[in-house]
């Protein structure tokens, strides 16, 4: 845990309960966390904050803005916006068939390859895979999807 201490956690959430059961795992793990209910309130915390991962819901109060605030980010000049590492948690490929990642055996795709961020995982992920997924995000540094 000790080489996780100073890495800082966006969690861009509006589920309230969702947020806090992430921030609960991810400060169990020795991650310093923020929050932001929505994507203007993700992107502002972005700037002001320099995370270094943003977890990433997609379906907020505004449909799909988390998709727009990859996109934001994806274009921001300042490259250490830019080229934060995301790992998107999300509910959508459940609620309307849309296809973020590789299914199993499908070797046509890899994650990033349209949605440029590191990591897709469902939010019935379990703990132990959403904590390795953060830890294998965050050992590759800060790079361009």
């Amino acid at each position: 845990m000790a080489d996780t201490a100073a890495k800082k956690i966006l969690i861009v959430e509006d589920d309230p309960d969702a947020a806090e059961a992430l921030r609960i795992l991810l400060e169990s793990e020795g991650y310093e966390t923020a929050t932001a209910a929505d994507a203007r309130a993700g992107l502002a915390k972005v700037r002001a904050e320099r995370p270094d991962l943003v977890m990433l819901d997609v379906m907020m109060p505004a449909g799909t803005e988390g998709f727009h605030l990859v996109w934001e980010l994806r274009k921001d000049p300042d490259p250490s916006l830019r080229d934060v590492p995301i790992v998107v948690l999300t509910a959508i490929q459940k609620a309307v068939g849309l296809k973020l990642r590789p299914e199993a055996g499908d070797t046509d795709y890899q994650p990033g390859e349209f949605l440029p961020v590191q990591a897709f995982l469902d939010k019935t992920a379990s703990s132990a895979e959403l904590i390795a997924t953060v830890k294998r995000v965050l050992a590759k540094g800060k790079a361009s999807a």
